[in-house]
């Protein structure tokens, strides 16, 4: 089997490269840590690479998130699109005449074709391929047709052999074979002329001299299109090393999903994690001491971790252990004055104390008061009782299906400001005709653990999504949870009412 180097790679760089479409996730630290600690073993680089193609997605807010996050953790890189680098830039957004170039080579060379098939032809194709059971992916009907009609949209789709298989080796499961008769003829440029991720994705690799992509192992049947597009480039392609996938500790070990676990790195810094103890958790899951102890160090980890030695069992996520472990940082590695500082840069420092004192002075009678009703702005989850979920004249199944659509709107929200947040609930409260006195009353209960508080939207604005987001869902499973059923089902009704494609 061949090892994790190769005889030609003069020198290790690796990269991580997150999509700007959302909250940090932890899923993004997991294998910036691994790759981190395999640059730092071998004298290599860590790149940084923003992959925000989707163009109806991606965000500046997402991306800085990221890079805090990241950096918050200690996680940092030597090339980024913030540190620069001889590579640069590193947005793909910002290299589209690179990929243009390529495509019109493989255009060239007669390894891809100009694709015009309309949105309802290729509608009606997978519909008649479900109904006969056939492969589902594209009927391949403009590969053989030449066309020069300028003016049409098109996209541009690579060629996959008919026939044959494809042969990849991975780092920890040797060699993978996938039919090609099982793969589509992979889009590389959409009609908007951004690329898609594969065609990218590849292309930036090569670029930057990537010698080594460590990732999720979600990526895995992908790779015979990028194996093929380094082969049409003539191109070496890396070292690959597919990371098992972070799993619930649930009864199933199932994918890691924010709709069981806060999977924000937001999240966790603001419920008051420390970043030590975070990146120790994820480094548990790739490397463990001999004697058995739990707690080190970064650098420690790099020190010891070996890639060929990763476990292919999914690591579970237990929030359980990381706050064990996040308690022996608190007890252990931190005196008096030492916590009362990290308490305050926390969250008892000037600026988030200043903003709380608007929302509660009105309801303040004596200081004293300032204790029980302020308390759920430094907590990550609120002591509730099913009791007091109410919602006047619905039975707790209505609540969870109206806390549930809140959740939804409120994770597609561009900014999570007060005034976002009330144009959300009064929505709710027109288009499900419950008067929004009513409405709002089991939300101050979820958010806060009472029924009367500081005003509701700038608290919750105040709170941030990831909290939000966490104590609706505590709310939501309080009150019995949905099923898989019910949530496609509500999912349904939830579109048709939203409009939500």
């Amino acid at each position: 089997m061949r090892g994790v180097m190769t005889a030609s790679a003069s020198k290790v760089r690796v990269r991580v490269a997150p999509s700007p479409t959302g909250d940090p996730h932890v899923g993004t630290a997991y294998q910036a840590l691994f790759n981190l600690a395999f640059a730092r073993q071998h004298d290599g680089q860590f790149i940084l690479r923003i992959e925000d193609t989707d163009q109806a997605r991606s965000t500046r807010e997402s991306e800085q998130m990221i890079l805090d996050s990241l950096r918050w953790l200690g996680l940092t890189w030597d090339e980024g699109p913030d540190v620069s680098g001889p590579h640069a830039p590193y947005r793909q957004s910002e290299r589209l005449p690179i990929y243009k170039e390529h495509v019109d080579r493989l255009l060239a060379d007669g390894h891809a074709y100009r694709c015009y098939c309309t949105k309802e032809r290729l509608e009606a194709m997978r519909a008649e391929h479900r109904d006969q059971k056939l492969f589902p992916g594209y009927d391949r009907h403009c590969r053989d047709i030449a066309r020069d009609d300028s003016d049409e949209r098109f996209v541009v789709r690579m060629k996959i052999p008919i026939e044959g298989q494809s042969v990849m080796h991975d780092v920890l499961r040797g060699d993978i074979r996938k039919d090609w008769a099982s793969i589509d003829d992979q889009i590389v440029m959409k009609s908007d002329g951004f690329p898609t991720y594969h065609l990218a994705n590849v292309v930036d690799d090569h670029l930057m001299e990537i010698s080594h992509v460590i990732r999720g192992e979600e990526w895995i049947n992908s790779v015979p299109k990028h194996l093929k597009l380094y082969e049409y480039f003539g191109w070496e392609p890396p070292v690959f090393c597919h990371l098992p996938l972070l799993r619930n500790n649930d009864a199933n070990k199932s994918k890691l999903s924010k709709r069981k676990n806060p999977t924000s790195i937001n999240y966790y810094r603001r419920a008051g994690f420390l970043p030590e103890a975070i990146v120790n958790f994820m480094g548990m899951m790739g490397w463990t001491r001999a004697e058995g102890e739990e707690k080190f160090s970064l650098a420690e980890f790099i020190e010891n971790f070996d890639i060929e030695k990763l476990s292919l069992s999914g690591p579970v996520f237990d929030v359980d252990k990381l706050r064990w472990l996040n308690a022996r940082y608190i007890r252990e590695d931190y005196d008096g004055p030492a916590l009362l500082k990290l308490l305050q840069d926390w969250a008892l420092g000037a600026d988030y104390l200043g903003k709380i004192v608007p929302l509660a002075q009105p309801r303040l009678e004596t200081l004293a008061d300032w204790g029980f009703l302020t308390a759920f702005f430094f907590a990550d989850r609120v002591p509730i009782q099913a009791d007091d979920l109410i919602l006047k004249g619905k039975e707790p199944a209505d609540l969870v299906r109206v806390l549930q659509m809140a959740i939804w709107l409120f994770e597609a929200l561009p900014n999570f400001s007060e005034g976002a947040i009330e144009g959300v609930l009064r929505s709710l409260s027109e288009k499900l005709d419950i008067k929004l006195r009513d409405l709002t009353r089991p939300f101050y209960v979820a958010l806060t653990g009472s029924k009367a508080s500081t005003p509701l939207f700038g608290s919750m604005a105040l709170l941030g999504l990831d909290l939000t987001r966490v104590r609706l869902r505590q709310a939501v499973e309080l009150l019995g949870g949905l099923s898989a059923k019910k949530t496609k089902a509500l999912e349904k009704e939830y579109r048709a009412i939203f409009g939500e494609e």
